[in-house]
Protein backbone atom coordinates (compact mmCIF):
# COMPACT_ATOMS: atom_id res chain seq x y z
CA UNK A 1 0.00 0.00 0.00
CA UNK A 2 1.28 3.50 -0.82
CA UNK A 3 1.45 6.34 1.64
CA UNK A 4 -1.79 8.18 2.17
CA UNK A 5 -1.94 11.63 0.61
CA UNK A 6 -1.38 14.11 3.45
CA UNK A 7 -3.95 16.88 3.85
CA UNK A 8 -2.79 20.41 3.14
CA UNK A 9 -3.00 21.59 6.77
CA UNK A 10 -0.94 18.60 7.92
CA UNK A 11 1.84 19.32 5.42
CA UNK A 12 1.95 22.97 6.40
CA UNK A 13 2.20 21.93 10.03
CA UNK A 14 5.09 19.59 9.26
CA UNK A 15 6.94 22.37 7.45
CA UNK A 16 6.32 24.81 10.29
CA UNK A 17 7.77 22.23 12.68
CA UNK A 18 11.15 22.77 10.99
CA UNK A 19 11.06 26.44 12.03
CA UNK A 20 9.69 25.52 15.49
CA UNK A 21 12.71 23.31 16.08
CA UNK A 22 15.05 26.23 15.29
CA UNK A 23 13.15 28.61 17.58
CA UNK A 24 12.94 26.07 20.38
CA UNK A 25 16.68 25.37 20.22
CA UNK A 26 17.53 29.07 20.22
CA UNK A 27 15.33 29.73 23.28
CA UNK A 28 17.04 26.86 25.10
CA UNK A 29 20.53 28.06 24.14
CA UNK A 30 21.05 24.91 22.09
CA UNK A 31 22.57 24.72 18.63
CA UNK A 32 19.65 24.55 16.15
CA UNK A 33 19.90 21.25 14.31
CA UNK A 34 17.88 19.08 11.95
CA UNK A 35 18.04 15.31 11.66
CA UNK A 36 18.09 14.39 7.96
CA UNK A 37 17.94 10.73 6.83
CA UNK A 38 21.03 9.84 4.81
CA UNK A 39 20.18 9.23 1.14
CA UNK A 40 23.35 7.33 0.24
CA UNK A 41 24.22 3.82 -0.94
CA UNK A 42 25.58 3.01 2.51
CA UNK A 43 22.15 3.70 4.01
CA UNK A 44 20.03 1.57 1.70
CA UNK A 45 19.23 -2.09 2.03
CA UNK A 46 18.00 -4.49 -0.60
CA UNK A 47 14.98 -6.37 0.70
CA UNK A 48 15.26 -9.56 -1.34
CA UNK A 49 11.86 -10.81 -0.15
CA UNK A 50 10.07 -7.69 -1.38
CA UNK A 51 12.45 -7.18 -4.29
CA UNK A 52 12.94 -3.48 -3.54
CA UNK A 53 15.52 -1.07 -2.14
CA UNK A 54 14.66 0.29 1.30
CA UNK A 55 16.15 3.17 3.25
CA UNK A 56 18.11 2.44 6.40
CA UNK A 57 17.98 4.28 9.73
CA UNK A 58 21.17 6.32 9.43
CA UNK A 59 20.64 10.07 9.85
CA UNK A 60 22.84 13.11 9.45
CA UNK A 61 22.66 16.04 11.85
CA UNK A 62 22.55 19.37 10.06
CA UNK A 63 23.63 21.93 12.66
CA UNK A 64 23.61 25.72 12.41
CA UNK A 65 26.76 26.13 14.54
CA UNK A 66 28.75 23.58 12.56
CA UNK A 67 30.88 25.53 10.05
CA UNK A 68 30.69 22.73 7.50
CA UNK A 69 26.90 22.42 7.85
CA UNK A 70 25.78 26.02 8.46
CA UNK A 71 25.07 26.83 4.81
CA UNK A 72 23.10 23.65 4.21
CA UNK A 73 21.15 24.21 7.41
CA UNK A 74 20.24 27.71 6.23
CA UNK A 75 19.28 26.38 2.78
CA UNK A 76 17.03 23.74 4.34
CA UNK A 77 15.16 26.30 6.44
CA UNK A 78 14.83 28.66 3.44
CA UNK A 79 13.32 25.95 1.24
CA UNK A 80 11.00 24.78 4.04
CA UNK A 81 9.78 28.37 4.40
CA UNK A 82 9.12 28.67 0.65
CA UNK A 83 7.21 25.38 0.65
CA UNK A 84 5.12 26.53 3.63
CA UNK A 85 4.30 29.69 1.68
CA UNK A 86 2.99 27.51 -1.17
CA UNK A 87 0.78 25.64 1.28
CA UNK A 88 -0.65 28.83 2.72
CA UNK A 89 -1.44 30.25 -0.72
CA UNK A 90 -2.59 26.89 -2.09
CA UNK A 91 -0.22 27.25 -5.05
CA UNK A 92 1.76 24.70 -7.04
CA UNK A 93 5.16 25.48 -8.52
CA UNK A 94 8.21 23.95 -10.19
CA UNK A 95 11.62 22.95 -8.89
CA UNK A 96 13.07 25.81 -10.91
CA UNK A 97 10.83 28.42 -9.29
CA UNK A 98 11.70 27.17 -5.80
CA UNK A 99 15.35 27.75 -6.69
CA UNK A 100 14.73 31.34 -7.76
CA UNK A 101 12.35 32.02 -4.84
CA UNK A 102 15.04 31.10 -2.31
CA UNK A 103 18.08 32.52 -4.13
CA UNK A 104 19.52 35.82 -2.92
CA UNK A 105 22.77 37.34 -1.73
CA UNK A 106 23.20 37.35 2.03
CA UNK A 107 23.25 40.87 3.45
CA UNK A 108 26.71 42.48 3.89
CA UNK A 109 28.41 39.63 2.02
CA UNK A 110 29.11 38.26 -1.44
CA UNK A 111 27.67 34.86 -0.48
CA UNK A 112 24.58 33.54 -2.28
CA UNK A 113 22.04 31.33 -0.55
CA UNK A 114 22.10 29.08 -3.64
CA UNK A 115 24.52 29.15 -6.54
CA UNK A 116 22.66 26.63 -8.72
CA UNK A 117 19.49 24.56 -8.86
CA UNK A 118 21.71 21.55 -8.21
CA UNK A 119 21.85 22.76 -4.60
CA UNK A 120 18.14 23.40 -4.04
CA UNK A 121 16.68 20.25 -5.64
CA UNK A 122 18.35 17.83 -3.16
CA UNK A 123 17.09 19.98 -0.26
CA UNK A 124 13.51 19.35 -1.41
CA UNK A 125 14.22 15.60 -1.45
CA UNK A 126 15.75 15.89 2.03
CA UNK A 127 12.55 17.49 3.29
CA UNK A 128 10.41 14.86 1.57
CA UNK A 129 12.06 12.02 3.41
CA UNK A 130 12.47 13.93 6.69
CA UNK A 131 8.78 14.88 6.82
CA UNK A 132 7.59 11.62 5.22
CA UNK A 133 5.77 13.46 2.45
CA UNK A 134 5.76 13.46 -1.34
CA UNK A 135 7.18 16.28 -3.42
CA UNK A 136 3.72 16.73 -4.91
CA UNK A 137 2.23 17.03 -1.40
CA UNK A 138 4.69 19.87 -0.90
CA UNK A 139 3.07 21.46 -3.98
CA UNK A 140 6.17 21.01 -6.16
CA UNK A 141 5.67 19.23 -9.45
CA UNK A 142 7.99 18.33 -12.27
CA UNK A 143 7.26 18.93 -15.94
CA UNK A 144 5.28 16.22 -17.72
CA UNK A 145 8.01 14.22 -19.48
CA UNK A 146 6.29 10.87 -19.88
CA UNK A 147 3.96 9.67 -22.62
CA UNK A 148 1.50 6.78 -22.85
CA UNK A 149 -0.66 5.20 -25.55
CA UNK A 150 -2.72 2.01 -25.73
CA UNK A 151 -5.98 0.38 -24.55
CA UNK A 152 -6.34 2.43 -21.39
CA UNK A 153 -9.00 4.91 -20.27
CA UNK A 154 -8.08 7.39 -17.54
CA UNK A 155 -10.02 10.08 -15.73
CA UNK A 156 -7.90 13.18 -15.16
CA UNK A 157 -9.52 16.00 -13.17
CA UNK A 158 -12.95 14.85 -14.31
CA UNK A 159 -11.94 14.53 -17.98
CA UNK A 160 -12.08 11.07 -19.57
CA UNK A 161 -8.90 10.27 -21.52
CA UNK A 162 -9.04 7.38 -24.01
CA UNK A 163 -5.39 6.58 -24.72
CA UNK A 164 -6.31 4.86 -28.00
CA UNK A 165 -7.74 8.07 -29.45
CA UNK A 166 -4.96 10.60 -28.99
CA UNK A 167 -3.06 9.96 -32.22
CA UNK A 168 0.51 8.76 -32.25
CA UNK A 169 1.50 11.52 -29.80
CA UNK A 170 -0.29 9.85 -26.88
CA UNK A 171 -1.21 11.24 -23.46
CA UNK A 172 1.28 13.29 -21.46
CA UNK A 173 1.77 11.60 -18.08
CA UNK A 174 1.53 14.11 -15.20
CA UNK A 175 3.99 14.16 -12.32
CA UNK A 176 1.35 12.92 -9.87
CA UNK A 177 -0.82 9.95 -10.82
CA UNK A 178 -2.22 8.91 -7.46
CA UNK A 179 -5.83 7.60 -7.44
CA UNK A 180 -6.97 10.90 -5.93
CA UNK A 181 -5.86 12.65 -9.12
CA UNK A 182 -5.87 10.02 -11.89
CA UNK A 183 -8.40 7.18 -11.97
CA UNK A 184 -7.95 4.08 -14.13
CA UNK A 185 -11.43 3.70 -15.60
CA UNK A 186 -10.74 0.87 -18.05
CA UNK A 187 -7.73 -1.21 -19.07
CA UNK A 188 -7.83 -4.14 -21.51
CA UNK A 189 -4.10 -4.42 -22.26
CA UNK A 190 -2.09 -7.61 -21.81
CA UNK A 191 1.15 -5.95 -20.71
CA UNK A 192 3.06 -2.65 -20.35
CA UNK A 193 6.13 -1.93 -22.46
CA UNK A 194 8.22 0.76 -20.77
CA UNK A 195 10.63 2.19 -23.35
CA UNK A 196 13.70 4.19 -22.39
CA UNK A 197 13.94 6.38 -25.47
CA UNK A 198 11.32 8.63 -26.95
CA UNK A 199 12.56 7.87 -30.47
CA UNK A 200 11.81 4.16 -30.08
CA UNK A 201 8.50 4.91 -28.38
CA UNK A 202 7.61 7.09 -31.39
CA UNK A 203 8.46 4.26 -33.77
CA UNK A 204 6.35 1.78 -31.78
CA UNK A 205 3.46 4.22 -31.58
CA UNK A 206 3.62 5.14 -35.25
CA UNK A 207 3.63 1.46 -36.22
CA UNK A 208 0.65 0.83 -33.90
CA UNK A 209 2.63 -1.82 -32.02
CA UNK A 210 0.26 -1.36 -29.07
CA UNK A 211 -2.71 -2.29 -31.25
CA UNK A 212 -1.12 -5.34 -32.85
CA UNK A 213 0.12 -6.69 -29.52
CA UNK A 214 -2.58 -5.31 -27.21
CA UNK A 215 -0.22 -3.48 -24.91
CA UNK A 216 0.39 -0.12 -23.29
CA UNK A 217 3.40 1.85 -24.53
CA UNK A 218 4.96 4.03 -21.86
CA UNK A 219 8.11 6.17 -21.95
CA UNK A 220 9.87 8.61 -19.68
CA UNK A 221 12.32 9.83 -22.33
CA UNK A 222 15.38 8.59 -20.46
CA UNK A 223 15.32 7.56 -16.81
CA UNK A 224 11.57 7.57 -16.18
CA UNK A 225 10.32 10.33 -13.86
CA UNK A 226 8.24 9.62 -10.79
CA UNK A 227 4.85 9.92 -12.50
CA UNK A 228 5.80 7.34 -15.13
CA UNK A 229 7.20 4.93 -12.57
CA UNK A 230 4.17 5.29 -10.30
CA UNK A 231 1.80 4.73 -13.22
CA UNK A 232 3.70 1.59 -14.23
CA UNK A 233 3.48 0.45 -10.61
CA UNK A 234 -0.27 1.08 -10.51
CA UNK A 235 -0.89 -0.82 -13.76
CA UNK A 236 1.17 -3.72 -12.45
CA UNK A 237 -0.32 -3.69 -8.97
CA UNK A 238 -3.95 -2.83 -9.69
CA UNK A 239 -4.42 -4.37 -13.14
CA UNK A 240 -1.87 -7.19 -12.76
CA UNK A 241 -0.13 -6.27 -16.02
CA UNK A 242 3.40 -7.56 -16.65
CA UNK A 243 5.88 -4.73 -17.18
CA UNK A 244 8.68 -5.17 -19.74
CA UNK A 245 11.51 -2.63 -19.86
CA UNK A 246 13.29 -1.81 -23.14
CA UNK A 247 16.57 0.11 -22.77
CA UNK A 248 19.96 0.56 -24.44
CA UNK A 249 22.57 -2.16 -24.01
CA UNK A 250 24.89 -0.20 -21.72
CA UNK A 251 25.45 0.26 -17.96
CA UNK A 252 23.06 3.21 -17.91
CA UNK A 253 20.29 1.12 -19.50
CA UNK A 254 20.84 -1.60 -16.90
CA UNK A 255 20.57 0.97 -14.15
CA UNK A 256 17.38 2.50 -15.57
CA UNK A 257 15.86 -0.98 -15.52
CA UNK A 258 16.95 -1.50 -11.90
CA UNK A 259 15.43 1.85 -10.89
CA UNK A 260 12.10 0.74 -12.38
CA UNK A 261 12.31 -2.68 -10.77
CA UNK A 262 13.88 -2.13 -7.33
CA UNK A 263 13.71 1.64 -6.88
CA UNK A 264 16.49 4.22 -6.81
CA UNK A 265 19.13 4.74 -4.15
CA UNK A 266 18.39 8.45 -3.59
CA UNK A 267 14.62 7.83 -3.45
CA UNK A 268 14.73 4.56 -1.51
CA UNK A 269 12.02 5.90 0.80
CA UNK A 270 9.66 5.90 -2.22
CA UNK A 271 10.29 2.33 -3.40
CA UNK A 272 7.04 1.01 -1.91
CA UNK A 273 5.13 3.38 -4.18
CA UNK A 274 7.26 3.39 -7.32
CA UNK A 275 9.19 0.14 -7.70
CA UNK A 276 7.84 -2.70 -9.86
CA UNK A 277 9.55 -5.86 -8.48
CA UNK A 278 7.89 -7.98 -11.20
CA UNK A 279 9.39 -5.92 -14.06
CA UNK A 280 11.34 -7.84 -16.69
CA UNK A 281 14.29 -6.65 -18.79
CA UNK A 282 13.45 -7.37 -22.43
CA UNK A 283 16.54 -5.82 -23.98
CA UNK A 284 18.77 -4.76 -25.51
CA UNK A 285 20.79 -7.66 -24.12
CA UNK A 286 24.50 -8.21 -24.60
CA UNK A 287 23.75 -11.37 -26.59
CA UNK A 288 21.35 -9.62 -28.98
CA UNK A 289 23.96 -8.31 -31.45
CA UNK A 290 25.02 -11.88 -32.20
CA UNK A 291 21.53 -13.37 -32.15
CA UNK A 292 19.99 -10.70 -34.36
CA UNK A 293 23.00 -10.25 -36.63
CA UNK A 294 23.97 -6.70 -35.71
CA UNK A 295 27.43 -5.88 -37.08
CA UNK A 296 30.14 -4.74 -34.66
CA UNK A 297 30.40 -1.53 -36.66
CA UNK A 298 27.12 -0.29 -35.11
CA UNK A 299 28.45 -0.93 -31.61
CA UNK A 300 30.06 1.88 -29.61
CA UNK A 301 33.31 1.30 -27.76
CA UNK A 302 32.90 1.31 -23.99
CA UNK A 303 34.70 4.28 -22.45
CA UNK A 304 36.34 4.40 -19.03
CA UNK A 305 33.19 5.83 -17.45
CA UNK A 306 31.07 3.01 -18.91
CA UNK A 307 33.47 0.37 -17.63
CA UNK A 308 33.64 1.89 -14.15
CA UNK A 309 29.84 2.12 -13.98
CA UNK A 310 29.40 -1.48 -15.15
CA UNK A 311 31.83 -2.75 -12.51
CA UNK A 312 30.01 -0.69 -9.90
CA UNK A 313 26.58 -2.15 -10.66
CA UNK A 314 28.04 -5.67 -10.75
CA UNK A 315 28.44 -5.24 -6.99
CA UNK A 316 24.90 -4.09 -6.32
CA UNK A 317 23.06 -6.89 -4.43
CA UNK A 318 20.10 -6.68 -6.81
CA UNK A 319 22.42 -7.55 -9.73
CA UNK A 320 23.95 -10.58 -8.00
CA UNK A 321 21.77 -13.10 -9.85
CA UNK A 322 23.86 -15.33 -12.11
CA UNK A 323 22.07 -14.33 -15.37
CA UNK A 324 22.73 -10.67 -14.60
CA UNK A 325 26.36 -11.26 -13.74
CA UNK A 326 26.73 -13.06 -17.09
CA UNK A 327 24.88 -10.28 -18.93
CA UNK A 328 27.05 -7.46 -17.62
CA UNK A 329 30.32 -9.38 -17.91
CA UNK A 330 29.48 -10.30 -21.51
CA UNK A 331 29.08 -6.64 -22.37
CA UNK A 332 32.38 -5.81 -20.69
CA UNK A 333 34.07 -8.69 -22.50
CA UNK A 334 32.84 -7.48 -25.89
CA UNK A 335 34.09 -3.97 -25.19
CA UNK A 336 31.01 -2.57 -26.93
CA UNK A 337 27.64 -1.07 -26.07
CA UNK A 338 24.65 -0.90 -28.41
CA UNK A 339 21.91 1.70 -28.60
CA UNK A 340 18.32 0.75 -29.43
CA UNK A 341 18.73 2.98 -32.48
CA UNK A 342 21.26 0.47 -33.87
CA UNK A 343 18.37 -1.87 -34.77
CA UNK A 344 17.61 0.54 -37.63
CA UNK A 345 20.74 -0.86 -39.30
CA UNK A 346 18.61 -3.90 -40.17
CA UNK A 347 15.46 -1.98 -41.09
CA UNK A 348 13.63 1.08 -39.83
CA UNK A 349 10.84 -1.14 -38.53
CA UNK A 350 13.00 -4.00 -37.33
CA UNK A 351 12.23 -3.14 -33.69
CA UNK A 352 8.48 -3.46 -34.19
CA UNK A 353 8.30 -6.23 -36.81
CA UNK A 354 11.07 -8.59 -35.73
CA UNK A 355 13.01 -7.80 -32.57
CA UNK A 356 10.23 -7.32 -30.00
CA UNK A 357 7.79 -9.90 -31.44
CA UNK A 358 10.53 -12.56 -31.31
CA UNK A 359 11.55 -11.57 -27.77
CA UNK A 360 7.97 -11.66 -26.52
CA UNK A 361 7.14 -14.96 -28.21
CA UNK A 362 10.23 -16.76 -26.90
CA UNK A 363 10.05 -15.00 -23.48
CA UNK A 364 13.62 -13.82 -23.82
CA UNK A 365 13.95 -11.52 -20.87
CA UNK A 366 15.93 -11.16 -17.68
CA UNK A 367 14.35 -10.94 -14.25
Amino acid sequence: MGKKIVKKKDVEGLLISVADEVVSAAKSNRSPALQIPSRTLSNVNFNAKKGIIEMGKSRQERSFFNVGMAKKFMQTVLVADALAELQRQDLTTSLREIYYRTKHTIKDSHENTFDSQGESDPIIEDLEVTLDTLREELHVRAENTGTIVGPLVLVDDGDTIDCTRLGKGGYSVPSIVEPEYIQIKKCTADFVLLVEKGTQWNRLSEDKFWKKHNCILLTGNGQPPRGVRRLARRLNNEKKLPVYVLVDNDPWGYYIYSVVKQGSISLAYESQRMAVPDAKFIGLSSGDPEEFGLPRTVGIKLNDKDIARAREILNYPWFHKKPWQQEIKRMLSSGLKYELDALANKDFRYLTTTYLPRKLKSKQWLD
